[in-house]
């Protein structure tokens, strides 16, 4: 059975970092592209990073670039969202996706 649990968020000032981690289970993650996506309160979901496969290189919205950085772990079948720097608007859920499959998701908010 194909599963995603996302573990992470959590409250944190502006400025703060988080690592977000997708444990993942039912198939090979790194066969696979896998995202990153947040969905922020009363909109739509966003996409933030992905990884494309074996010897994927991460991919990011502009909106994170040089502040998040996706990584695996391919023996715990694990992938992750290092987040620095964080500001106001990454307040969200966010999710770890393959194609249209995403875990329950876990909320990040950015607040002094």
């Amino acid at each position: 059975q194909v599963q995603l649990v996302e573990s992470g968020g959590d409250f944190v000032q502006p400025g703060g970092s988080l690592r977000l981690s997708c444990v993942v289970s039912g198939f090979t993650m790194n066969r696979y592209l896998m995202d990153w996506v947040r969905q922020s309160p009363g909109k739509g979901l966003e996409w933030v990073s992905s990884i494309n496969g074996i010897g994927g290189v991460p991919t990011y919205a502009d909106s994170v670039k040089g502040r998040f950085t996706l990584s695996r772990d391919s023996a715990r079948n694990t992938m992750y969202l290092q987040m620095n720097n964080l500001k106001p608007e990454d307040t969200a859920v966010y999710y770890c996706q393959k194609g249209s499959m995403r875990g329950p998701g876990t909320q990040v908010t950015v607040s002094s």
